[in-house]
């Protein structure tokens, strides 16, 4: 008798390849998907505050802003070589936060303040708490923490080339596929699905 694999999953993704390839590499995102993306984030964090009955919808919307804006600082354009200590082989490895904006000029984006690390803590809060039979809420500082990241999102946003934000957008679902597969880093979170 044969045994059957388990089948894989698919993950599929928001943006293409050809999405990246086309999108262009001096201009930010057209104004209009950058008010639609930042008005649906924006109703999903009031929705998490005031609802009566917020949506997972409305936290993953919010999540994606917070999980976008931590791949731009722990990932880049950049890159330098590394030396694998075991095996000694070379390889290229982004500098951590260093991308090009519209102009092509280098550009360090850091979390110095510590909001984005409070910002992805609170919407893990807020999601386990959804798991344990409650509403999808944030606390005080979760809420502060999250206003923060949505406006340094903004900011963002306008200051980076659509394909430097399609691109961490496509980083960013690409290293949450991998958690939910079981490749975590030390530095994750627990991902969850809502």
């Amino acid at each position: 008798m044969k045994k059957h694999k388990k089948p894989k999953t698919v993950y599929v993704y928001r943006y293409s390849l050809i999405d990246v390839m086309l999108a262009s590499p001096s201009e930010p995102l057209q104004e209009h998907l950058r008010r639609h993306q930042l008005t649906r984030m924006h109703q999903g964090l009031e929705a998490m505050e005031k609802a009566p009955q917020p949506t997972t919808d409305d936290w993953r919307v919010v999540s994606d802003a917070v999980n976008i804006v931590e791949t731009l600082v722990t990932s880049g354009s950049f890159f330098k070589m590394e030396v694998d200590p075991e095996t000694g082989e070379g390889r290229q490895v982004p500098i951590p936060g260093h991308w090009h904006d519209c102009n092509g000029e280098p550009v360090e984006i850091t979390d110095a303040s510590g909001l984005l690390s409070d910002a992805v803590t609170a919407m893990a809060l807020a999601g386990k708490r959804h798991k344990a039979g409650s509403n999808i809420r944030l606390d005080g500082a979760g809420i502060q923490a999250v206003r923060g990241v949505l406006a340094d999102y903004g900011d963002l946003l306008e200051a980076l080339p659509a394909r430097t934000m399609i691109k961490a957008h496509r980083e960013t679902e690409r290293r949450i596929h991998e958690i939910l597969a079981g490749k975590k880093k030390p530095h994750d979170v627990e991902v969850m699905e809502l």
